[in-house]
């Protein structure tokens, strides 16, 4: 890890966690804009959406190993797969990814966003939010969620040829597994929150929503953003430390 560029390597995350960010808020905000082309496609299609925007922002961070989320890289800190210094790069180009991924979106869809009535609607591009308001089981639902995603990351490690994390260990088919498993956790786990999973992907459009000259576009929630960044990096962590273990009796 000496020889990284981390120049690079910053590079790589923000532009990965951009198109990550762009194709899945994307996709929100084809289904729940009015007049969309998409309106009214439901939640299969943005797991779906989201899927796909994971395995573009895989490809397009091959330097870095696609990191792409806090959750993942303050797994791999913990286990000791990345430095400190790797781990804050990462996050750093994250969280200015995801700003720069949530502009573009609300670029793409700028009429749409003028048109919407809805402030929920508008937030609901940018950041999750729970169906029912209970900080602390909210918090449990996106540490299970990420805790999943994690784990399971390790996995793949173990049993397979994904290195998430390692300069140049990810490539196009190995980014597949990683986008069905985005799919599943959206499809199974995220009604109760909208599966932040990745501090990231949810603070940084949260910062661009409240920013942006969206007309009617309402509260940016604060009083709930720290859920969605505290409940993935607690999930991150228990699944560095419990994948050792539980991963060798597979």
């Amino acid at each position: 890890m000496e020889d990284v560029n981390l120049g690079l390597y910053f590079t790589s995350e923000l532009v990965g966690t951009t198109l990550l960010v762009l194709f899945g808020c994307g996709v929100v905000a084809n289904v729940v804009l009015a007049k969309t082309k998409g309106f009214g496609g439901g939640t299969l299609m943005i797991n779906w959406g989201w899927g796909l925007a994971v395995f573009i922002g895989v490809i397009a961070s091959s330097y870095s190993g696609a990191i792409l989320n806090p959750a993942v890289g303050i797994g791999l800190l913990v286990a000791g797969d990345i430095t400190m210094t790797m781990f804050f790069v990462a996050t750093a180009a994250e969280l200015v990814g995801g700003v720069l991924g949530a502009i573009l979106c609300w670029l793409a869809y700028k009429k749409h966003f003028d048109a919407e009535e809805s402030p929920a609607n508008k937030l609901g591009v940018f950041s999750t939010g729970p169906e029912l308001r209970s900080y602390g089981w909210n918090l449990v639902t996106e540490i299970i969620g990420t805790f999943a995603l994690v784990f399971i990351i390790f996995g793949f490690a173990d049993h397979g040829d994904i290195q998430v994390g390692v300069p140049g260990g990810l490539g196009p088919l190995t980014a597949l597994p990683v986008a069905l498993l985005v799919v599943g956790i959206g499809a199974s786990l995220g009604g109760p929150t909208g599966y932040a999973i990745n501090p990231a992907r949810d603070l940084g459009p949260r910062i661009a929503h409240a920013i942006l000259p969206i007309p009617g576009k309402g509260s940016s929630d604060w009083a709930y953003s720290w859920v969605p960044v505290v409940g993935p990096l607690i999930g991150g962590v228990l699944a560095a430390l419990a994948a050792p273990a539980l991963l060798s009796l597979v």
